[in-house]
């Protein structure tokens, strides 16, 4: 479904080179759960942002159900981000003028998504994750579990097929980060393919497999 050959990824300024990845091989089947674990500044959030879509490799190839990305154009890359992927990020990225049903609807307003259904749509998420009773409310209501909630909620909302977490349970207690990790772990059940990058040996050992990485490199 998603797969990475050979990656590559180096930053590069006037003085300094960084590795952030070196030669990494992972192919991730259609529903399954996999998290990435290592140190800080091994590379994970730069990994799922390749996987992602939303940072280049220096080298390597990435494919998505067969089809080569670099073949893609920028149009065409927006569109499969937008319709394919989800994402989820530790600081939920919400926006505090907005509320609750109006953040998780945004995605859809890219796809122009006529209102009514973009409504429904969002409806139908927040009940999966439990906040329908919230649909009014503003980010600063909110506790931290209930925004990582939303932040779920919107990234399910267009209903793809892989989504991508980022520490989703990095800013939460124990108590939250389990229920936040259900939640995963139901929409999961439920067929979505997943990539989660954590910090929590306990969570990782709830997910199907785990890749680490240390020093940018894939440790087998």
């Amino acid at each position: 479904m998603l797969q990475l050959t050979n990656i590559d990824k180096t930053y590069r300024t006037s003085s300094v080179e960084t590795l952030a990845l070196n030669n990494i091989n992972l192919n991730v089947k259609k529903g399954e759960f996999i998290s990435v674990m290592g140190p800080s500044g091994c590379g994970k959030s730069t990994l799922l942002n390749i996987m992602g879509l939303l940072d280049e490799p220096t080298g390597g190839e990435i494919s998505i159900d067969g089809s080569r990305v670099a073949n893609y154009h920028d149009k065409e890359l927006a569109r499969l981000r937008n319709e394919k992927l989800g994402f989820i990020f530790q600081s939920f990225h919400l926006i505090n003028d907005l509320s609750v049903l109006d953040n998780v609807e945004i995605p859809l307003l890219y796809r122009k998504t006529s209102a009514k259904v973009r409504r429904e749509l969002a409806q139908e998420a927040l009940e999966k994750v439990g906040l329908s009773n919230r649909m009014k409310h503003f980010p600063k209501q909110l506790s931290g579990g209930q925004k990582q909630r939303v932040a779920i909620a919107r990234a399910i909302v267009g209903r793809p097929e892989i989504i991508l977490a980022d520490e989703p349970t990095g800013n939460l207690d124990s108590v939250m980060g389990n229920e936040i990790l259900d939640i995963l772990q139901k929409l999961n059940d439920d067929g979505a393919t997943i990539v989660m990058v954590t910090h929590d040996d306990a969570m990782a050992q709830r997910t199907h497999r785990l890749v680490r990485l240390f020093d940018g490199t894939q440790v087998l």
